[in-house]
């Protein structure tokens, strides 16, 4: 047993320094690579800073990409991620790429120019072929110059006049290889102070970010607005033309049969009323194009609002269904557990024999149903293994507010 342990312990100890070893190799090979992008952008820095040479077509452009490019490694290698500080391009929407691609030159100078990021762009061009290539490559630097210190003749120098060369090249190696993750984040934290937006441009960004967030909210919120009217609409015509035939039928056995009479006339009353959630989705179930059997009755009527959320969310399901599932037949359950004062759960299960594999990553609208129901802190379960069957339940917690019409 203590031999096993002993090993087992050896392993673990060999593995951590194998990645010790592994993280620092990668840390002194990214560093220099860091570095010898700072020493390119030393040669681009000189012709975008000059006045003269600012307006000529693509120089700022690559400056931009340039400083994108450290941005985007400072995340990936530096573990410092760096926002895109800049403004976005006049008339800028989703076909531009946010990059001014279809501006003129002269137009596209001119953003850039009012930009204050673009001018931050430029110092740093300046400062990181020093400052930055030190804190890059500076842990690279001293390991080559340990291993160049310790191939030096021994005793042909002396430090504090009894540390020779390989003992000296030997510490610079060690200290500089220990040190590579460090020196890599601090060239991150380094560049996010100039790369970064100010706190000017992130409140601007994320006004910006509200702005649209609003806009789509509000664009979603109306289109389902006019779905849920239109889908009021024909159902409302679908109950008039009905009850319209049922009178009809009424009117000709006036004559033969009163009682038969009598009967089509109260079916048509009760037809005429608002009967809540339960009746409607019998009537979303009747325009299905499936066969839909609704079981389940509510003692009361939930709150308006959660009424027109679980109405929307039937209807969507049953759309789904009829377009995704391959489905023959589909079962709808409504039940309500609780009192109808509070404490209570309305709970809708739509089931159907299809083929299965519903996602609500996939784009079936599911995702607009959970967010829906999300507002009433309700939730979606879905439950669909390839082959079938898929089960659908929401449950939303709610009261019933008033009581059911009667039919009697």
């Amino acid at each position: 047993m203590n031999g096993q342990t002993t090993t087992q312990d050896h392993a673990a100890w060999t593995t951590a320094l194998l990645a010790w070893l592994r993280e620092r190799l990668t840390a002194c090979g990214r560093g220099v690579l860091l570095g010898a992008l700072a020493l390119a952008e030393a040669l681009v820095a000189p012709l975008a800073a000059l006045p003269v040479a600012a307006p000529i077509p693509g120089v700022g452009l690559q400056v931009r990409r340039l400083a994108e490019l450290t941005r985007r490694l400072s995340g990936e290698w530096c573990g410092v991620p760096i926002p895109s500080p800049y403004l976005p391009p006049p008339g800028a929407d989703a076909s531009d790429g946010g990059d001014g691609a279809k501006l003129s030159w002269r137009q596209r100078w001119k953003w850039m120019a009012a930009d204050p990021a673009t001018w931050r762009d430029l110092l740093w061009m300046i400062v990181n072929p020093c400052a930055g290539a030190a804190l890059a490559g500076g842990s690279a630097a001293a390991v080559v110059y340990g291993v160049f210190g310790m191939a030096l003749p021994h005793g042909s120098t002396q430090l504090a006049g009894s540390i020779s060369h390989p003992l000296y090249g030997i510490l610079l190696a060690a200290s500089g290889f220990w040190a590579a993750p460090w020196m890599l984040r601090g060239y991150g934290e380094f560049a996010r102070s100039l790369l970064g937006p100010t706190r000017q441009a992130e409140l601007a960004q994320r006004v910006r970010s509200l702005a649209q967030s609003r806009a789509d909210t509000i664009d979603t919120g109306a289109a389902e607005m006019r779905r849920i009217e239109r889908d009021l609409h024909d159902g409302a015509q679908a109950r008039l033309v009905a009850m319209g035939m049922t009178l009809d039928a009424a009117g000709q056995l006036l004559d033969t049969s009163p009682a038969g009479a009598r009967a089509l006339l109260a079916e048509a009353r009760d037809s005429s009323l608002n009967r809540g959630l339960a009746d409607a989705v019998r009537a979303l179930a009747l325009d299905s194009p499936l066969p839909v059997a609704v079981t389940g009755e509510l003692p009361a009527r939930p709150p308006a609002p959660v009424e027109s959320a679980a109405y929307f969310a039937v209807s969507e399901l049953l759309a789904n269904v009829s377009k995704h599932a391959g489905a023959d037949r589909v079962w709808i359950d409504i039940r309500y557990s609780g009192g109808t004062n509070g404490g209570g759960m309305l709970r809708i299960g739509v089931t159907d024999d299809g083929s299965g594999g519903a996602d609500p990553a996939g784009g079936t609208g599911l995702r607009g149903i959970e967010r829906r129901l999300a507002a009433f802190d309700g939730v979606l379960a879905v439950s669909s293994p390839p082959g079938g069957p898929t089960v659908m339940n929401m449950e939303m917690p709610c009261a019933l507010s008033s009581p059911k019409t009667s039919s009697s």
